[in-house]
């Protein structure tokens, strides 16, 4: 199967067009999020998330200019309401035992003078869910879709000269309505944005490469233009700059007045000997598309993009610039523990970063678009990105409100609003991040098919099915013919909007999904958890392009990517331990991350680094000596970085590491070496008897040392050690301080077994947000300077002010010299 799109490819969407064996596809990039910060003569766009007021409740007639909102908590956005709490039974596990309800939003401003007149709009990255907004009473319109960004003009109902009320009402009554913690509230952020009455449209521009070459790539620019009085012709003007700023191509085209707003404009120019975007070297271009009117400039866009080719191929795999390689990914939620959906940037620079250290070169966004700004950070990073619209299409899936797969489930979700709100939620998904250089495939659902939950089909009484919900075929449920129906409506709302890239959708039930034309729909088959049918399925539907969309934890998953060239990668359950999808209370998490709700790597990290990464590492850690390692498919390896135990005791020290071979020490004596090759389970250990002391461990390659590791018996814990993460990513003096708290003995050695409390406080101009430290069954209300240490660890989140400022962190800890971190003008001293 081979899909080449060219221009002319990209005006043929119907899937009879491609031939068999490969999909292969050559893709443009936009960048940056066009609401850009930066003020211009022409477009001009401002965060609006300051001075917001909130309350929590149903309140009757908040949206009228009158109503009087003194009462009202003021906040700022991004603001998520439900992560306040109080954790409590009477919510639901799969949302954290967080609470929903409803809440209201008001904000009173005025418009800057430069805003005169000119359009007016107001942009909403996400709100969930249910959201109305209204401006000066006068309502705009609704959104039940929690995840997916939208936009109202304000225009016609503005005071110029005076004060305007922007309200929000947020309707999350039906709290259980995810399978995971999605928050409550304004929760991303907002923004302010003026145009002339002739304007390029929200979204309104693309950037495609249908040619690429080595040595050239011929660039399509797409421009859609709003008019609302037809002045006269505008001209449309692109230029590419590479990253010292100087111009590396443009063209540009004349568009007569009764041609304006009809169809976009299509522009296209050569670059010569482009350099590409790639995950080792996410390489960007500057895009600028300015319109003129009579001479006069009218509006101007301005964007980072990239150049870069994607291919798909049923027998070889994946190829980014021609190059095959895996697919390394994990899957991701909103959240980020005690901050909920309402969560920094930086905070996911650090999480991304962490990530790519260990080998991670993908994302899955699971299950729903993400914050704009994620995925500006996955281009910048170098990270490839799988989008996914839905968790659940017309019919509603199991929510577990006592706990994962226990009692009785409930069904509220947004099946409900499927129907009328489907198309227009994935439209705007593509819309909003088809400019993407790290966006490779459209998911339009996860798991969908899961069997009889809510589909079914005959075929369930025969064969294997690892994930089921009740037994066999359940003729009350609904047909598994639908999946067929529905996954064709789908797929076509995505290639009318972009076919340079392939749709996909994450199957969970294959065996009863090849009953349908559930596969034939889509151009990727995503595999949850069922690598057993990679050599069946592939043999069975040669022409079909199969890879890991959600896979276990166990090697046995990667094996069946690493040995197999037609499966291009996997997606591993999960990145990062997420709220919600919870056990029984007081459990608030769900723990199969390879970092924990603080971003702290667990061992199962640097397993995952072992497999992944081609840096020389080692990880060193033991247990107690068990027959098994693999327990399930989110099993987390129990090898602890801890030196600890009794006299006498025997315990397993374990290596994880991809050097040739590691010798382990004992107070310096050797206890011999072992070698990588031929060792199934990718995991070096020697039994040992406990004695205290020192352990340490060397890798080497070829002969030579490459890497060591030492961990040692712990004494008291005394030590606070703070340490202050920093970025290139992230303003020195303005941008949150995330501080790394940890308890240590005399000698520096992690004290990992302490739960001591620690208190941290804040004086001066800023604030502490919260303190995580990711225990998965910590219910403590959310919002205290006081915390214990979580394997003796802890994150501290400080935000300063608008401007840099002065101010002290004071850490103390029973027991422990108290530390104070000073800083002069936001930076630490």
């Amino acid at each position: 199967m081979c899909l080449l799109l060219n221009e002319k490819t990209q005006r043929k969407s119907t899937k009879s067009k491609m031939m068999k064996g490969a999909l292969v596809i050559i893709v443009w990039i936009i960048v940056a999020f066009p609401l850009t910060l930066v003020a211009q003569q022409t477009r001009q766009s401002i965060l609006f998330n300051e001075d917001w007021k909130f309350n929590k409740g149903e309140v009757v007639s908040a949206e009228k200019e009158n109503y009087d909102d003194a009462q009202w908590r003021k906040v700022n956005l991004p603001h998520d309401w439900s992560i306040e709490g109080p954790f409590s039974k009477e919510w639901a596990s799969g949302t954290a035992f967080l609470p929903g309800g409803i809440g209201g939003y008001r904000k009173t401003f005025t418009l800057p003078t430069s805003f005169k007149g000119k359009k007016v709009f107001i942009y909403f990255d996400g709100v969930y869910n249910n959201s109305e907004v209204w401006i000066n009473g006068h309502w705009l319109g609704k959104r039940p879709n929690g995840f997916i960004s939208f936009q109202y003009e304000l225009t016609p109902y503005l005071q110029p000269a005076g004060k305007n009320i922007i309200a929000v009402k947020v309707n999350h009554s039906k709290f259980a309505d995810s399978r995971w913690y999605t928050g409550s509230g304004i929760y991303r952020n907002v923004y302010l944005q003026a145009v002339d009455s002739t304007h390029i449209d929200l979204w309104g521009v693309s950037f495609t490469t249908p040619v690429v070459t080595k040595t050239s790539a011929l660039v399509a620019v797409s421009v859609s233009i709003k008019n609302s009085n037809s002045p006269g012709a505008v001209l449309v003007k692109a230029s590419l700059m590479d990253q010292t700023g100087k111009q590396v191509a443009s063209a540009q085209k004349e568009v007569s007045p009764s041609a304006i707003g009809e169809q976009p404009v299509n522009i296209s120019f050569k670059v010569a000997n482009p350099k590409f975007w790639s995950v080792d070297t996410p390489h960007l271009y500057t895009l600028y598309v300015s319109l003129n009117s009579h001479a006069r400039k009218v509006d101007e866009w301005t964007e980072k993009v990239g150049i870069r080719t994607i291919r798909f191929d049923a027998n070889e795999g994946f190829f980014l610039n021609g190059v095959n390689m895996k697919q390394k990914g994990v899957c991701i939620h909103d959240d980020a523990g005690v901050l909920g959906v309402a969560v920094p940037e930086e905070v996911w620079i650090r999480r991304l970063r962490s990530l790519k250290k260990a080998g991670c070169n993908a994302i899955r966004m699971s299950h729903n678009p993400h914050a704009d700004y994620l995925y500006r950070l996955c281009d910048e990073l170098g990270l490839l990105v799988m989008d996914e619209a839905f968790d659940e299409w017309e019919e509603g899936k199991n929510k577990w409100i006592a706990g994962w797969n226990k009692g009785t489930p409930g069904k509220d979700g947004y099946h409900d609003y499927f129907g009328e709100w489907a198309e227009k939620d994935i439209a705007d998904m593509i819309l909003r991040n088809r400019n993407r250089p790290s966006v490779i495939m459209w998911s339009i659902g996860n798991e969908i098919d899961y069997p009889n939950d809510p589909y079914s089909h005959e075929v369930l009484n025969t064969g294997k099915n690892p994930q089921i919900y009740g037994k066999g075929y359940l003729p009350d449920h609904p047909a598994a013919d639908k999946l067929g129906e529905l996954s064709k409506r789908l797929a076509a709302v995505v290639r009318k909007f972009d076919i340079s890239r392939p749709v996909t959708s994450a199957l969970a039930g294959v065996v009863m999904s090849n009953q349908t034309d559930y596969p034939r729909n889509i151009d990727l088959v995503g595999y949850n958890y069922q690598e057993y049918r990679y050599a069946e399925d592939h043999r069975n539907y040669p022409d079909r392009i199969i890879y890991g969309s959600e896979n276990g934890m166990q090697l046995s998953a990667w094996n069946a990517v690493d040995s197999n060239q037609y499966i291009s990668g996997q997606y591993l359950w999960t990145g990062i331990d997420y709220l919600g999808e919870a056990r029984e209370f007081p459990n608030r998490s769900n723990n199969a991350g390879l970092l924990n709700l603080a971003g702290f790597e667990k061992p199962e990290y640097f397993f995952r680094q072992s497999l992944w990464s081609a840096k020389p590492m080692i990880y060193l850690g033991t247990s107690n000596i068990s027959k098994t390692d693999d327990r399930g498919a989110w099993s987390q390896k129990r090898v602890d970085p801890l030196w600890n135990r009794k006299a006498g005791d025997s315990v397993r020290v374990s290596c994880f590491t991809n050097c040739e071979e590691a010798e382990l020490f004992l107070n310096n004596v050797s206890l011999g070496k072992k070698r990588l090759t031929g060792n199934e389970n990718r995991i070096l250990y020697w039994d040992v008897i406990y004695q205290p002391g020192k352990l340490t461990v060397t890798g080497s390659r070829t002969g030579s040392a490459a890497v060591g590791s030492s961990l040692s018996t712990p004494g008291n814990a005394e030590l606070i050690k703070a340490t202050v993460y920093t970025d290139a990513l992230i303003n020195p003096k303005t941008g949150l301080k995330q501080i790394e708290i940890s308890l240590r003995d005399a000698n520096g050695q992690l004290a990992y077994e302490a739960s001591n409390e620690v208190e941290v406080n804040v004086i001066g101009n800023a604030r502490l947000l919260w303190l995580e430290n990711g225990n998965s069954n910590d219910v403590t209300s959310y919002g205290s300077s006081k915390t214990k240490f979580f394997k003796g660890q802890l994150i501290a989140y400080i935000l300063p002010g608008k401007k840099p400022v002065d101010f002290k962190v004071e850490i103390s800890s029973p027991g422990a010299r108290t530390v104070i971190l000073q800083f002069i003008n936001g930076v630490l001293k």
